[in-house]
C-alpha cells in the first residue's frame, strides 16, 4: 500500500502558527516604536482640557459681570489693538467665566487673541500652532514629518490591526484547562513566563478597546480616512444633498473655508452669499443672534467671508456629538443657506461622530478619558513587553526570528484573508507587496539574508 505524501493536520497547523507567529513578531519589532508613541501622545491628548485648563488660565478665565459688550465692541478692541490683522474667526465664551476668542491673521501668521467679554481687556495673544497641545498632536497624527508622517502613522494603526489579530491566534488556548497564563498572568514562574504573559493576558483583555481605538482614529487619516469620507458621501450615508438648498452648489468644501468643523460637515459644500444687498454685509451682531437663535449647543465658533460672495460659517463641536450643528449665513440677507445637525447625519456620519467623541475622550466625561487612558498604557505595556521578550531571547548579534516552514505554502484562506486586509487598508496591501517584492528580489538571492529571515 503506498503510504500518503499528504502532510498531516497537526502539522500543518503547526506550520499555520509559526507563519501567524513570523507575521506578529515582524510586524511587532518594526511597528513597537511607532505604536508607544501613539499611545504616550494619545494619553497625553486624552486631557486637553484639563492641561491647557492650567496652562492658560489667565487667558480663559475671566470674572463674570452684569453685561458682557457686544460682539461688535470686543471686535472694534481687537482691531484697534491689531490694525494691521485680518480677523477670521469669532468664538463666543461657553461660559460666563470664559473670555471670546478672536482669531487674527497678519504678517506674523495666525493668532488667538483672548478677550475679556465684560470690559473688553486684550488678555493675551496665542500662536496655537506652536502650544504644546498641538506638538503633541502633530506626534500623535504624524503631521510634524508631514504627509510622509501621516502616511506612516496610518500604517501603523492598520498594521496593529494585524498584530491583535495574530495575537490572538497565538494567544488562544488550544487544550489548555489552566486560566494561567490565558485569563491572568503568571508571575513567579520565571522571568521567560513572566515577559510572556504579561505581554499576551493583557493583550487579550484589551484587544477590544484597542480595535476600538484604532477604528475610531482613522477618519483622521490620509487614504483610509478620506476613502471613508467619499464613500459616505457617495452613498449618502453622510448627509443628504437636500439640506443644502435649492441654490447651485460651488465644489469648495466647507473644511477648506473652515476648519473646525464636525467630521460630517467636511466635505459639505459651501453655498454662495446673494448679490451684496448691504453695504458690508450683516454686522457680527446680526450674525451671532442667528446663532443664538438657532439654539446651538455647548458654544460656537463663527468663521467670517472670504470673498465677496463668501459666506458666515458657525459651527457647533459640542462634546457630545449629538449636538454638533454647521451652519452656513448670507453675509447680506442673513438667510441660513445650509442647516446640518446631527439628526440629519447618516449611519457612517454618525457612527464616525460617536467614534471621534470616544477617540478624544469626550463622549462620556472623565470616565471615558480614564478608559482611553488605560487602553494608551495598555499599549504601552504591551508593545514593550514583546520588545524585552524579543531582547531576552536572541542570540547575540541575531534577528532571532521564528523559523520559517519549510515547503509550506499558504492556504488559500490564509490567503484570501491577507488579501482582504490589503484590500480593506489599502497602505497595508502597498506594504505587503513592497515585502514581496523585497523578498523575491533580495532577501532570497542572498543566503545571509535568507537565513536571517
Amino acid at each position: 500500500m503506498l503510504r500518503s505524501t499528504a502532510p498531516k493536520t497537526g502539522e500543518n497547523q503547526s506550520k499555520l502558527y509559526r507563519t501567524m507567529w513570523r507575521w506578529h513578531f515582524y510586524a511587532g519589532l518594526i511597528f513597537a516604536p511607532f505604536l508607544i508613541l501613539l499611545a504616550v501622545t494619545g494619553a497625553v491628548y486624552l486631557f486637553k482640557p484639563q492641561v491647557e485648563s492650567v496652562l492658560y488660565r489667565s487667558y480663559h478665565t475671566v470674572a463674570a459681570g452684569p453685561q458682557a459688550l457686544a460682539p461688535s465692541a470686543q471686535l472694534a478692541k481687537v482691531q484697534e489693538q491689531f490694525p494691521d490683522d485680518s480677523v477670521t474667526k469669532f468664538k463666543p465664551g461657553a461660559t460666563v467665566t470664559r473670555s471670546s476668542e478672536f482669531t487674527v491673521t497678519g504678517e506674523e501668521g495666525s493668532r488667538v487673541v483672548f478677550v475679556n467679554p465684560y470690559n473688553g481687556e486684550i488678555l493675551g495673544t496665542l500662536d496655537e500652532s506652536t502650544t504644546f497641545m498641538t506638538l503633541v498632536k502633530q506626534l500623535h497624527g504624524g503631521s510634524i514629518a508631514g504627509a510622509a508622517g501621516n502616511l506612516l502613522v496610518e500604517l501603523t494603526a492598520c498594521w496593529a490591526v494585524i498584530l491583535i489579530v495574530t495575537g490572538v491566534y497565538l494567544w488562544w488556548p488550544r487544550g489548555q484547562r489552566s486560566a494561567a497564563g490565558i485569563v491572568y498572568p503568571r508571575l513567579r514562574q520565571g522571568k521567560r513566563t513572566f515577559w510572556r504573559d504579561v505581554h499576551a493576558v493583557p493583550a487579550f483583555w484589551l484587544s477590544l478597546f484597542m480595535v476600538i481605538l484604532i477604528f475610531t482614529g482613522l477618519p483622521w487619516s490620509a487614504v483610509w480616512g478620506e476613502g471613508l469620507n467619499r464613500f459616505a458621501n457617495a452613498t449618502n450615508t453622510n448627509s443628504p444633498p437636500s439640506l443644502y438648498g435649492a441654490k447651485p452648489q460651488s465644489t469648495v468644501p466647507t473644511k477648506d473655508v473652515a476648519a473646525d468643523v464636525p467630521w460630517a460637515a467636511e466635505l459639505m459644500p459651501v453655498p454662495g452669499s446673494s448679490l451684496p444687498g448691504v453695504a458690508g454685509g450683516l454686522s457680527i451682531d446680526r450674525v451671532v443672534r442667528i446663532a443664538e437663535e438657532q439654539k446651538l449647543d455647548g458654544g460656537y465658533a463663527v468663521t467670517f467671508p472670504k470673498g465677496e460672495r463668501g459666506v458666515y460659517t458657525v459651527a457647533a463641536t459640542p462634546d457630545k456629538p449629538e449636538g454638533q450643528a454647521t451652519l452656513h449665513i448670507d453675509r447680506y440677507s442673513g438667510q441660513v443657506l445650509a442647516d446640518l445637525r446631527f439628526k440629519d447625519y447618516g449611519i457612517t456620519a454618525r457612527m464616525i461622530s460617536i467614534g471621534i467623541a470616544l477617540h478624544e475622550g469626550r463622549y462620556f466625561g472623565l470616565a471615558n478619558q480614564i478608559a482611553g487612558l488605560v487602553a494608551c498604557l495598555g499599549i504601552v505595556a504591551i508593545a514593550f513587553s514583546g520588545v524585552v521578550m524579543w531582547w531576552r531571547r536572541r542570540p547575540a548579534g541575531k534577528l532571532a526570528a521564528p523559523a520559517r516552514p519549510q515547503q509550506y505554502k499558504l492556504a488559500k484562506g490564509l490567503t484570501a484573508i491577507m488579501i482582504g486586509f490589503g484590500l480593506f487598508f489599502p497602505l497595508v496591501g502597498l506594504s505587503l507587496l513592497l515585502v514581496l517584492l523585497l523578498d523575491l528580489a533580495v532577501i532570497r538571492r542572498s543566503p545571509a539574508m535568507k537565513e536571517a529571515a
